[in-house]
């Protein structure tokens, strides 16, 4: 699948899948100074890029495991969803749930980008629903 992007701004990077097996592509911000999120902080980080996704695809912005393992970032609507018919800058949230300020650099890989088939439904309301053995249990209701 061929997916067109765009840069809107000089520095932005594109998309990079870091390894042959990897699912996501890495995010790059695009600053022009660093941003410090201090302890429980948030904040939009630019990437400098659009895209251009065919209908019935989304691309799920998620975090960076290392990043968020070692310094405790998290991507805040993990996963965030850029919906097929967006085409303005894709920002990614970040959230610093660690015990230190963390220093967003330009340039550094904040987060990954992974492409999921979207279906589309039609619902219908129904009196009765099928039966099914966990019923309406919800919550930890099947285990841990």
């Amino acid at each position: 699948m061929k997916i067109a992007f765009q840069k809107l701004h000089p520095a932005a990077q594109p998309p990079q899948q870091m390894s042959a097996g990897a699912s996501g592509y890495d995010l790059f911000a695009c600053l022009s100074e660093e941003v410090t999120l201090d302890i429980g902080k948030r904040h939009a980080i630019p990437t400098g890029l659009a895209i251009s996704l065919p209908q019935a695809y989304e691309a799920q912005i998620r975090p960076r495991s290392g990043l968020a393992l070692k310094l405790g970032l998290g991507v805040l609507n993990s996963p965030g969803t850029i919906d097929s018919d967006y085409r303005g800058e894709i920002k990614v949230i970040l959230i610093n749930l660690g015990d230190q300020p963390i220093s967003i650099t330009p340039g550094m890989r904040i987060a990954q980008m992974v492409f999921a088939k979207v279906e589309q439904v039609d619902f219908v309301e129904s009196e009765n629903l099928d039966e099914t053995k966990r019923a309406d249990g919800g919550f930890g209701h099947s285990g841990h």
